[in-house]
């Protein structure tokens, strides 16, 4: 068995409404050293295998068909 950590963020170039709204709570709650916030996913997976190129692939395609909208947003992962 692998566990598989996926990361999911926004793009630099797509605008972070969400992120936009957070640094503004954050700066009316006294917390005027952040700058810029992005939001994002963070999940975490158990894979039913211990072939690590073909957790790979399927992460790949597990990512680019359900967990990141890759249009507007980036994913990385990383395999235990």
């Amino acid at each position: 068995m692998i566990k598989a950590t996926v990361y999911v963020t926004i793009k630099q170039s797509v605008l972070d409404p969400q992120g936009n709204a957070v640094q503004g709570a954050l700066h009316s709650m006294g917390f005027a050293e952040v700058g810029k916030v992005r939001i994002g996913k963070y999940l975490e997976l158990e894979l039913d295998t211990d072939n690590r190129e073909e957790a790979e692939a399927r992460l790949k395609e597990m990512c680019e068909k359900l967990l990141a909208n890759t249009v507007v947003e980036d994913y990385r992962f990383e395999l235990a």
